[in-house]
């Protein structure tokens, strides 16, 4: 059996906050704001798995308003999401993300970013894939006063 759920986030960037993303911090004059770290890739992802598991999203999971998850690594939700995969007896057949931002270009970064989310998710460099594309300068993220993620999931049931 295979089930596929679809994540999206958005944030607002800020001058001088740091900004995570994919689990790794860039080198940027903005960031991403939220009551996390903000990192839209890893809550897009995390809101596909808890979509294809039927699970509900990750405010239901980690809400904006509880003090223990302010600030938090998205990388904890991450592996919190990913036990919750592993307790419904499904395995990540493949991630596919595009991350949506005038600035910084992200090409330099993506490895590093597969790496250390493949790591989280115990998923081979191959089952995850991560692009990045602007919006010609149209919107909020053309404007640099934002960033999104889409992420799709596919998950296979383990064999009992």
């Amino acid at each position: 059996m295979y089930k596929v759920g679809i994540g999206y986030d958005v944030h607002s960037l800020e001058i001088g906050k740091p900004f995570i993303l994919g689990g790794i911090k860039l080198n940027y004059s903005k960031g991403s704001v939220g009551h996390s770290d903000a990192d839209v890739l890893v809550h897009a992802i995390c809101d596909a798995l808890l979509g294809a598991l039927n699970l509900r999203d990750i405010g239901f999971h980690f809400p904006d308003n509880e003090k223990k998850y302010e600030g938090i690594d998205s990388k904890i939700l991450l592996k919190k999401v990913t036990t919750m995969m592993f307790e419904n007896k499904f395995e990540i057949s493949n991630i596919d993300s595009t991350v949506c931002l005038q600035a910084p270009k992200l090409k330099d970064h993506i490895q590093e970013m597969k790496l250390v989310l493949a790591k989280c998710m115990q998923i081979d460099l191959s089952q995850i894939s991560i692009k990045a594309t602007t919006t010609e300068k149209l919107g909020f993220v053309g404007r640099e006063e934002g960033v999104s993620c889409y992420a799709v999931v596919m998950l296979k049931k383990l064999v009992s």
